[in-house]
């Protein structure tokens, strides 16, 4: 084993320990010190950190800096056992990932991704189901690409209309309290998967027409693949509305009710927070500036502020 690697379980163990769960950093960085190896390298430079975090010729340049980036911490882990360790400079690849803005689907884009969900083929009859209701969770409750995925039938309590989300992004779990018509729709769902799927093998609440949990990339192939089919994105188009602007659509239709209905959103936003599962209520705050509707709302009501209360 190299010194490289050596210090790479260390740091790993070390993270995780403190509850980091460094999943992609992991598996990124262990690419890193397999091409060190491949290099004859012994230790980190700002040279071999660079040609490695540049090796995607295709990637965006932010893509490049959080590479570097990943590298630039282990190499400062580094650095204090093994002092010809170079940790490149922050400057190095100076590009930053910009949040793409958010798209708000229209109702009636909803609607037609619904429709087309329920007419995907399927070997069984369920795969129409699952997609429908799966979507249809997403535009109620905001949920991450892969928190539903995850969710198994003990953690969806269909008699009081509350989901279990475990061990989610920033290690915490929390209660999803749904909306009636989202539980009676989680009640049919779950009718029509133990009426086509008898003795499953897994306790997935989401299952596939095989029986099996649903992938993370087959319901992003899926989504793409409708999102093609009815018009969302032209025939040719690799970008586009993105799964997770569901989530986006949630938090700014709730914002945006607040406002107009004269709700204190500063003293409420928290409560949003936390049904998101943002690790800090300045995530949330990000759509106040994202969307120029809300941005106006939020300008006005700064503005009432400092004017004070009318006598």
């Amino acid at each position: 084993m190299s010194k490289l690697q050596a210090a790479l379980q260390e740091y790993l163990a070390v993270h995780r320990a403190l509850g980091y769960k460094l999943r992609l950093p992991g598996r990124l960085l262990q690419r890193f010190v397999d091409f060190a190896d491949r290099q004859g390298a012994a230790h980190i430079t700002s040279e071999l950190a660079l040609a490695w975090a540049t090796q995607p010729a295709a990637a965006q340049p932010a893509q490049w800096a959080n590479r570097l980036g990943m590298v630039r911490r282990f190499a400062q882990y580094c650095s204090a056992i093994d002092p010809r360790t170079i940790v490149p400079p922050s400057d190095l690849l100076p590009h930053r990932y910009r949040r793409p803005d958010p798209y708000l689907y229209r109702d009636e884009e909803i609607t037609r991704l619904l429709e087309a969900a329920r007419r995907l083929p399927s070997a069984t009859g369920l795969r129409p189901h699952t997609f429908v209701t799966l979507f249809g969770l997403y535009v109620a409750t905001g949920l991450r690409a892969n928190e539903p995925l995850r969710l198994d039938r003990d953690d969806v309590d269909l008699v009081n209309g509350v989901l279990t989300i475990r061990d989610t992004k920033f290690g915490k779990s929390r209660y999803v309290p749904l909306h009636l018509s989202t539980q009676r729709a989680l009640q049919r769902y779950a009718a029509y998967r133990d009426r086509y799927c008898q003795d499953l093998d897994t306790p997935s609440f989401f299952v596939s027409d095989r029986g099996t949990r649903l992938t993370e990339w087959c319901v992003r192939w899926t989504f793409v693949k409708l999102s093609h089919e009815i018009g969302l994105r032209g025939a040719d188009d690799s970008r586009g509305p993105r799964l997770h602007d569901l989530r986006h659509r949630l938090a700014i239709k709730t914002l945006l009710g607040w406002y107009r209905r004269g709700v204190d959103v500063e003293r409420h936003l928290p409560e949003l927070s936390t049904y998101l599962g943002h690790a800090h209520v300045t995530d949330t705050y990000w759509y106040l500036t994202a969307t120029p509707q809300l941005l106006r709302y939020a300008l006005r009501h700064v503005e009432r502020s400092r004017q004070g209360p009318r006598s």
